[in-house]
């Protein structure tokens, strides 16, 4: 179990003016943020960032709806982060999401889902390079 995760804040949910409720709920879960940083992705950036998602037929749309307008990538540190992150944010579809979670509360369906999360620790370490230097993220700071 590892203890960093990333979460976005996407550009629906930052344009909806969420991120400060959003910030909120996952502060009171218990996380601290390492880092933190409002940013316009651009069409590289967003295609390398989803990679992993290139032959499905939604990637087009996907990378189009994370560069139309600013994104907030958090990196954010508790024990079990991945999984505690995932239970916070809820189901891809906000239909299926369980209810106070934050996709249920903030988000539109599943395309304009409000947040991502890592999906594992792995992926966790690289998502969070992949907005953050190692000089941007807080390891030596502590609450």
């Amino acid at each position: 179990m590892g203890n960093k995760t990333l979460a976005i804040i996407k550009p629906d949910a930052v344009g909806n003016g969420y991120t400060g409720a959003i910030i909120d709920k996952i502060i009171k879960a218990g996380f601290k943020i390492k880092a933190m940083k409002m940013t316009h992705l651009t069409k590289s950036s967003a295609e390398g960032f989803y990679a992993v998602h290139t032959e499905r037929p939604f990637f087009g749309e996907l990378v189009e709806f994370m560069i139309s307008t600013p994104c907030i990538p958090i990196a954010l540190e508790k024990e079990n982060a991945v999984e505690d992150y995932r239970k916070l944010i809820g189901a891809t579809d906000p239909a299926n999401a369980a209810e106070g979670t934050i996709r249920k509360l903030f988000a539109k369906d599943i395309q304009f889902n409000a947040v991502h999360g890592s999906d594992s620790d792995e992926n966790a370490l690289k998502e969070i390079a992949h907005f953050f230097s190692t000089d941007e993220l807080l390891n030596n700071y502590s609450e």
